[in-house]
């Protein structure tokens, strides 16, 4: 009896100090893309999400020093394959950003994650909660919303590899006690995304490089970090509905920062997709202890 009264207020704590984790890092990741934005004029989104990437390598070798021997061939894929869905994604994701607003973007990548809980449950009431999913996206783009059908294919891209990167994730982090499996596979999607971004090198300025830098570490060294501290503290389970965040502070940023107006019924999609996504998460955990480390996971090893 003592030991479950300890754990109780122990986990409560966790999940109090998760939160304020997850807050810091959706605000770093929604912070460095709406910035990452005042970019994609002058240099495009691609070689933008190239650069970023390649920063934000060196910053995580340097910091992690990861090993490149003794490690299996499974390994190996695991981390190749996690590094290549994570340059996709972000280059579908700035491609959606460019064309539709960040909160919108955001909604549809966070469909990734919401999809892989889903599948890996047959309740009727993860299918309800995919229903209102699904509603809460006619809600964003039907009449009163907002639909580019280019902006719309890339952020249901960004979804498709966000679905593939958490599978790749959960394997990556059981793999390592620190972050040296993230830091070799935020190397491989800079080298997988190089191509795009060496053309732009050149016309690249001063200010323009602090900008990605700056965005390099707050949108991907800080909140991948803090994730995965957070998912220590708590429960995976809890880690992955509080990622449920995300739409809402990327329409929150996309209003303040980029002056991005979205309509009543926007919004209300936006908050219906946010609000299922939470509950497929939280729902399917009971039954199926393996996908919180599938839905979750910027948190369990890292979301970039």
């Amino acid at each position: 009896m003592s030991t479950a009264t300890g754990t109780e207020p122990d986990a409560r704590r966790g999940a109090r100090q998760a939160l304020g984790l997850i807050l810091i890092g959706s605000t770093g990741i929604q912070l460095s893309s709406a910035f990452a934005a005042g970019l994609f004029d002058s240099l495009g989104p691609l070689p933008v999400s190239s650069l970023r990437m390649a920063i934000a390598a060196i910053v995580l070798c340097a910091l992690f020093r990861p090993a490149l021997r003794g490690r299996t061939r499974g390994q190996w894929i695991s981390i190749v394959v996690y590094g290549m869905a994570m340059a996709a994604m972000n280059l579908c994701l700035y491609s959606a950003i460019d064309r539709i607003p960040l909160g919108v973007a955001v909604t549809l990548e966070f469909l990734g994650p919401c999809a892989v809980a889903f599948l890996a449950s047959r309740r009727v009431r993860e299918g309800l909660c995919a229903l209102a999913a699904f509603i809460g996206v006619l809600l964003i783009s039907g009449p009163g919303g907002y639909f580019d059908a280019a902006g719309y294919a890339f952020g249901l891209g960004a979804a498709a590899f966000f679905a593939l990167y958490t599978v790749f994730a959960e394997r990556v982090g059981k793999d390592d006690t620190g972050l040296s499996g993230l830091a070799l596979s935020v190397a491989v999607a800079a080298l997988v995304s190089a191509p795009l971004g060496i053309g732009a090198v050149s016309r690249v300025d001063g200010r323009q490089w602090m900008v990605l830098a700056g965005v390099a570490v707050v949108g991907v060294a800080v909140p991948y970090a803090v994730d995965t501290i957070a998912a220590r503290l708590s429960s995976a389970r809890v880690v992955g509905t509080l990622f449920s965040i995300d739409p809402v502070m990327g329409s929150l940023i996309g209003w303040l920062v980029l002056g991005e107006h979205i309509g009543w019924t926007s919004a209300l999609g936006i908050l219906i997709v946010a609000c299922a996504g939470a509950a497929v998460v939280w729902l399917s955990a009971p039954h199926h202890p393996d996908v919180p480390q599938l839905a979750t996971d910027r948190a369990e090893s890292l979301r970039a």
